[in-house]
């Protein structure tokens, strides 16, 4: 954009660059054009229909002829004293053209406005052309006395709606009302660039404090972004704290502040559910899904832990009944963040993340033996008969993570994992009575995944523990294949050794 003129073939100054702003301009910034002579201007009727028809002119007409705290009016010629040239630049050569919306623009592309210096001064860009430092040249002597007509050529970019929204901010250097044009973010934006131009202040003020109050979209946020260098650092904090985290690991702290209350608060948990997990799934980065993850699966397996140790051993120091309702709600605290951290393993399998999971599920030695103490008693069958079963689908979930490669879990790891929580489903298995069918089917399962995690291990450790599987068998022998395949495997490798050692000898 350019504008160029002056009293009498005046000083060609560049616009100030706004304080505090970016060395950066919008594409609609203003130099001194002095290459169009005044000649070159027409006059125009001080009528509105002169003018371009916008909605923002036509309310802003009424309102500087009737509310307009200076003198003489918008486009007043009888009082004016500035006559300000809106032309459309041409087109770069290099950005391909539509003949048709070219044409369109061309028609209505050439405006002459009459203002008044006094409202000027308002624009800090306008004040500075009007002053003496670039005027003092511009009159001839003998017209020292007469009154001064200050003319300007303004270039505006060719996009569409640039002469409206320059017109618009012209006519609100007449009127402290921005309210009723300043109505909608679009409208705000637009206003925003051409009165960081001009820096006109009053406007930016109004402009920002509209843009901080009301919501955003995408594509509107990328264009007050495109503006946030222009202005001032007080006045960009309300739209920057909007999308600027305060804290490098705000998207993580969201994120677990979520999952902690979709399964800890929320009063309808399976859809809050069903809605972190979509969030966890399209998260962006899966290193950081992984840490807040990993974060509350430890916290549920600490909460859980916690109850079973006090359950298990338990203070009968105090009253009977107090001692029984603890127990109770141990029990009870147990199950429901059991609960959670199935979910929370279901996650972190479907993520591929669960490697921190089955580690730490490997490593449970006490809390596996609380869960067989636990379970050895009576006590748990009336109060939460459900527990065997969300603790063994926690274990074959991850059991299955590591037999089917979604975890690679070293050989201790893989060891122990069985090692540690085989006795506890056997006294499941031996305990929970009459076995209900999907008990049954989780046991099967759980069995075979053992088994399969088995015959990855070396030849002693496989003996070892395969011993203890001897609890999968049936009454009908054709009714665990599962068992007699993996004890078929091991013989055969160990045959094999056995035949390598006779072969050497």
């Amino acid at each position: 954009m350019t504008i160029g003129g002056g009293s009498a073939g005046g000083g060609a100054p560049k616009k100030k660059q706004r304080v505090g702003s970016n060395s950066r301009f919008p594409s609609t910034l203003a130099v001194i054009d002095s290459s169009r002579p005044e000649e070159s201007l027409t006059e125009v009727s001080h009528k509105p229909s002169g003018l371009r028809s916008s909605a923002s002119y036509s309310f802003l007409e009424a309102a500087s002829s009737s509310a307009s705290p200076f003198c003489g009016g918008f486009n007043d010629s009888s009082s004016a004293d500035v006559v300000l040239r809106l032309y459309i630049e041409k087109s770069s050569p290099f950005v391909s053209d539509d003949s048709e919306s070219i044409s369109a623009v061309v028609d209505q592309s050439d405006v002459q406005i009459y203002l008044h210096s006094d409202v000027l001064h308002r624009s800090k860009y306008f004040a500075a052309l009007l002053s003496g430092r670039w005027q003092k040249d511009s009159c001839p002597n003998d017209a020292a006395d007469s009154p001064t007509i200050h003319r300007f050529n303004l270039g505006v970019s060719d996009t569409p709606g640039s002469i409206d929204y320059h017109l618009t901010v012209l006519q609100l250097l007449y009127t402290n009302d921005f309210s009723a044009v300043i109505d909608t973010v679009s409208t705000a934006i637009s206003l925003l660039a051409v009165a960081l131009e001009l820096l006109f202040e009053d406007c930016v003020r109004a402009c920002v404090r509209f843009l901080e109050a009301v919501p955003w979209t995408d594509d509107e946020e990328k264009k007050i972004l495109g503006l946030v260098p222009f202005l001032k650092e007080e006045e960009s904090q309300e739209l920057l704290a909007r999308v600027s985290p305060a804290r490098n690991d705000s998207s993580e702290e969201m994120l677990h502040g979520l999952i902690m209350s979709a399964i800890h608060n929320h009063p309808n948990m399976a859809f809050a559910k069903a809605f972190v997990a979509k969030l966890l799934r399209d998260f962006s980065s899966k290193e950081s899904a992984r840490r807040v993850l990993d974060r509350a699966f430890e916290t549920s397996l600490k909460i859980v832990k916690e109850s079973l140790e006090e359950y298990s051993s338990p203070d009968f120091r105090g009253d009977h009944n107090e001692t029984e309702a603890i127990q109770r709600l141990n029990l009870h605290t147990a199950m429901t963040n059991g609960r959670h951290l199935f979910w929370l393993v279901e996650r972190m399998i479907e993520l591929r993340v669960a490697d921190t999971a089955v580690k730490e599920w490997s490593d449970q030695a006490s809390f596996t033996s609380d869960l067989q103490r636990a379970f050895r008693d009576d006590a748990w069958r009336n109060i939460v008969p459900g527990l065997p079963a969300v603790v063994l689908r926690c274990t074959c979930k991850l059991a299955n993570a590591v037999a089917n490669g979604n975890v690679l879990a070293p050989r201790q790891v893989r060891m122990k994992l069985v090692k540690d929580w085989l006795p506890v489903m056997i006294i499941c298995k031996d305990n929970v009575s009459p076995m209900m069918a999907s008990f049954k089917s989780l046991y099967q399962e759980l069995e075979e995944t053992f088994l399969r995690i088995i015959s990855t291990l070396p030849m002693s450790d496989a003996q070892e523990l395969l011993q203890q599987c001897l609890s999968f068998s049936t009454r009908n022998v054709d009714d665990c294949p599962h068992l007699i395949n993996a004890f078929t495997t091991w013989f055969r490798r160990a045959n094999r050794s056995l035949q390598a050692d006779n072969l050497r000898q």
